[in-house]
């Protein structure tokens, strides 16, 4: 027991304590939760502007009157439903790729690179996450919004996007974690995020175990958090219904 007690803080020491190692780990950290957080920024703005377009369009297709503006619309349809069926059907790491070697060769800021390609993904997932809770609100909330004199658009701005907001911010919470433990691959464009960290300081100290475990120890911490944020956020929202 005795010299597994002492093989383990010989193998602390070399991983993390010498040469400062451990501060590798803390940069990474730093590299992955803000890919995460810019990512998730885009994600939303992407998601939200997508959801409005697609949701507007099926929900008004059927009695909408034949016009130069009903068809440019339909061309923003085509053309949201071709994002989604790119984004989302291609791996991330191959967009990721594509983003840092052809679309934005120039630039060497692997977080920027990363940030913009993650949020992109991100989008399709999360417009189809909007447009599924905007397409569950009842039609009775769009012709009630009428009765007070709104137009479409205030109709959504006043009161059905508040509900959506609620509805799939559940939703939101596990696409942000699924963001958090896809943005692992952001080493293959040079970014020292926490994964890079830990496998630059397994070829320095050629032991795998602890800084590999220690990484993962590290999301699993993250995904904790954040998991358990989200219970208090759906208590909360199952509350207030009441």
């Amino acid at each position: 027991m005795q010299a597994w007690i002492d093989n383990f803080k010989s193998e602390f020491d070399t991983n993390f304590i010498q040469e400062n190692r451990w501060q590798d780990l803390l940069k990474g950290l730093g590299n992955t939760l803000t890919i995460t957080f810019f990512a998730l920024l885009i994600g939303i703005v992407i998601g939200v502007i997508i959801a409005m377009v697609r949701s507007t369009y099926d929900k008004t297709q059927s009695n909408a009157r034949p016009s130069l503006r009903r068809k440019l619309f339909g061309v923003a349809n085509g053309l949201c439903k071709v994002y989604l069926t790119v984004l989302r059907g291609t791996p991330v790491v191959v967009q990721l790729l594509i983003f840092f070697f052809v679309i934005m060769a120039s630039s060497r800021n692997g977080v920027l690179v990363a940030s913009i390609a993650f949020g992109l993904n991100s989008g399709a997932y999360v417009a189809e996450i909007i447009r599924g809770g905007i397409m569950s609100i009842d039609n009775g909330q769009f012709e009630a919004g009428r009765s007070l004199g709104f137009n479409y658009l205030q109709t959504m701005q006043h009161i059905i996007i508040p509900q959506t907001v609620k509805n799939v911010l559940p939703s939101l919470m596990n696409e942000f974690i699924a963001l958090l433990k896809e943005t692992s691959v952001a080493g293959y464009v040079a970014v020292t995020d926490l994964t890079k960290a830990g496998n630059i300081i397994r070829g320095r100290t050629f032991s795998p175990f602890m800084p590999l475990i220690a990484v993962a120890l590290v999301y699993l911490a993250m995904v904790m958090f954040f998991s358990w944020l989200e219970g208090i956020l759906e208590r909360r929202l199952r509350n207030s219904d009441h």
